[in-house]
């Protein structure tokens, strides 16, 4: 059985920033933790959320790594206690949205992160008792401003998926004037973090038509914009229309992902400081042939879509894998995972790894060790 529910009150326009007293207001929110890094600090926008804030209570974590830990979940989590604080702002891109969901957990529920993971049956023990987050993102990639589940590296070194509707945002405050200063190169990384969620949202295998038309349209506006947000950061409409497309597949994520992300959340836990949008953009092409290689009427129907939205001459899924190779050539993105440093002795753990993340089986091909080695080698 389907289950479809759309529910995040979403506020996207430049200068929504504005509304985040009103947004806090309506949450129940009046002594906020603001979650955050270093680097969104340094760009001044911390200073903006305080600015919408005035006279507000407010404590600040700007501590979280750029692939959230447990630790740094705890130490915003005593923060949160210290400032007797009643809810969450989380300001960034998918690390600090996803620290501050794994605060919303620990600042209220007893245990260790791993009791709440997805594929160790935790998610029916998050409950209502999770600090109520205000989510506003800062890249156009990950869409966790408006998804139900966060990635979190715990302290045994995996890299798992916490998935419950009581992690959904009370509200995503999508304002692209704060990607306006965004570099190049995680425009690019970021937005191929974006292309993957549409593409493979799309690709999953459970009917859920509503997130197939929103993760479409997403895809067509990534395509269309994601080169000129790179070469040309202050591209408003380009800015705009990358973190619909930002928020549209992270909508569809309710359907399923796939292997890319399989992949990715292990690769990523193997090594923590390869960026997750960039691993995506490496694996999507191997995978897109390895799904149309399931000769299924459907998948080459959907492989036909995607390339229409993507303007492309050709629908094969050839067609549609060298044309995402060569956008991430052009956007200057890793030529493959060897360029990123990924070496053979990795491997075994990561399709350890691949075989038992959450978004194994939601494939519409189900992949073996063998088949994920051969995807490994196909993205080196």
């Amino acid at each position: 059985m389907a289950v479809i529910n759309y529910i995040t009150q979403i506020q996207i326009d430049f200068g929504a920033l504005r509304t985040l007293q009103d947004e806090c207001q309506r949450a129940g929110i009046s002594r906020p933790l603001i979650v955050t890094d270093a680097g969104v600090k340094a760009a001044g926008l911390l200073q903006k959320a305080l600015d919408a804030l005035p006279g507000w209570p407010v404590s600040v974590f700007d501590q979280t790594p750029s692939n959230p830990t447990e630790a740094g979940v705890r130490a915003a989590a005593a923060l949160y206690h210290q400032g007797r604080c009643d809810g969450l702002i989380a300001l960034g891109g998918g690390s600090s949205i996803d620290c501050g969901k794994g605060v919303a957990i620990a600042a209220t529920h007893e245990g260790p992160l791993k009791t709440y993971a997805t594929i160790e049956g935790g998610s029916p023990k998050i409950t209502d008792r999770a600090a109520p987050l205000i989510a506003v993102p800062t890249t156009a990639g990950t869409g966790s401003e408006v998804a139900r589940g966060a990635i979190l590296i715990i302290d045994d070194g995996r890299k798992l998926g916490f998935h419950s509707p009581h992690l959904i945002p009370k509200a995503a405050i999508c304002d692209p004037e704060l990607t306006l200063g965004l570099p190049p190169g995680l425009t690019a990384a970021t937005g191929m973090d974006a292309i993957a969620h549409c593409m493979e949202t799309f690709m999953a295998a459970p009917f859920n038509p509503p997130a197939d038309g929103i993760a479409l349209d997403g895809l067509q506006r990534a395509w269309a914009h994601i080169e000129r947000a790179t070469r040309n950061g202050s591209d408003r409409q380009a800015r705009l229309n990358m973190m619909s497309a930002s928020m549209q597949g992270a909508m569809a994520f309710q359907k399923g992902l796939g292997c890319v992300h399989s992949l990715s959340h292990s690769l990523g836990g193997v090594n923590p400081r390869l960026h997750h949008g960039t691993l995506n953009a490496m694996f999507l092409p191997a995978v897109l042939q390895f799904n149309a290689a399931s000769e299924s009427v459907q998948q080459n129907h959907r492989m036909a879509r995607m390339a229409q939205a993507m303007g492309l001459k050709g629908s094969s899924a050839g067609d549609v894998a060298d044309a995402v190779r060569d956008m991430s050539a052009r956007l200057g993105l890793p030529t493959g995972l060897g360029a990123m440093g990924v070496v053979s002795g990795q491997f075994a753990r990561v399709i350890e790894g691949a075989l038992a993340d959450h978004c194994h089986k939601m494939n519409p091909r189900l992949a073996s060790a063998e088949d994920y080695q051969a995807i490994i080698d196909a993205s080196m």
